[in-house]
């Protein structure tokens, strides 16, 4: 009769097992493990003993208790009730447990509290919501050192040409500065995930830029959508044009403006792109001051994008 082979598992899923807890990595659970890069990560943030930290995805604890011991508070905010009790566990009766507030629940639906740094290795699916939930958050915090899946982290920092250069570009590098720190291999996870990532850096600007962030999105959407045609192109969208003429209209109701009876939303757009001299530009290759010209231009001209 043939041997039946014992099942291999790896040292990794013996720890795992013997801590009782199986990560759910379809909620973006991977355990950052290598003490090494959990050090990288805190001395990047360069905490201060005055500091509350906000962390998001504590997991069980191991970038927490290295925050508890350089800053003045941390508030860890953890959707699993399972990784709760083990972050507790771990700080109970020990000096840091009274340093260590949790929020139990979905970080996106949570109100955020007062804090000065942001750490976090984040369920990859909420990069994007994340980031800009923190951008708009009031007080302004100092920085936010952040793990994000590499492509991600890339598109963060892109540039004007660059083939990764996208809205989520532009939209973080208009609100903040924005560094990329270290790559991190997926060996350095429990369990490992199946991308590569990366931690950024990003620090407010403060004061921010004068401008209607609902506006600017409006306008970088629609030039985004095709980055690659030309503004021209981009404008000739008959949903586009329907948008931007209705905008008009308010605009002009509750300025006491007429409306010429043979106005034309498509003939107004082209004027406002030629005279700026962005008919033939692309959006891939534009910067932010590019984009604030364009803006001042149709909202100079009652065309309004929010």
């Amino acid at each position: 009769m043939p041997k039946v082979k014992a099942e291999k598992k790896s040292r990794q899923h013996q720890e795992v097992k013997n801590q009782g807890i199986m990560f759910n990595t379809g909620i973006g659970q991977h355990i950052l493990k290598n003490p090494l890069v959990v050090n990288g990560i805190i001395e990047k943030a360069a905490l201060r003993p005055t500091d509350v930290v906000l962390e998001v995805g504590p997991g069980t604890g191991n970038m927490t208790v290295k925050l508890l011991e350089k800053a003045k508070k941390v508030v860890a905010c953890e959707l699993d009730c399972r990784l709760v009790a083990e972050l507790q566990k771990r700080v109970q009766c020990t000096p840091m447990q009274a340093k260590l507030q949790i929020l139990v629940g979905d970080v996106l639906k949570t109100d955020l509290p007062f804090f000065d740094v942001c750490v976090a290795n984040l369920p990859y699916q909420i990069s994007s919501p994340f980031v800009f939930k923190l951008l708009l958050h009031r007080p302004f915090f100092r920085c936010a050192v952040l793990m994000f899946q590499r492509e991600f982290a890339m598109r963060l920092v892109a540039k004007p040409g660059d083939k990764l250069y996208c809205r989520l570009s532009i939209n973080t590098q208009l609100l903040a500065r924005v560094d990329h720190l270290m790559k991190v291999g997926k060996n350095n996870f429990c369990p490992p995930p199946k991308v590569e990532s990366s931690v950024v850096r990003i620090e407010p600007k403060n004061p921010p830029p004068p401008i209607n962030f609902q506006e600017w999105d409006g306008l970088v959407r629609i030039a985004f959508v095709r980055k690659n045609k030309t503004l021209g192109a981009a404008f000739k969208s008959a949903a586009v044009e329907q948008l931007l003429e209705k905008n008009y209209r308010i605009h002009c109701s509750v300025h006491n403006m007429d409306v010429p009876a043979d106005f034309n939303i498509c003939k107004k757009i082209e004027s406002v792109l030629q005279e700026a001299d962005f008919s033939e530009k692309r959006a891939r290759s534009m910067d932010i001051d590019d984009f604030m010209v364009l803006l001042h231009a149709f909202n100079s001209a009652g065309i309004h994008f929010s």
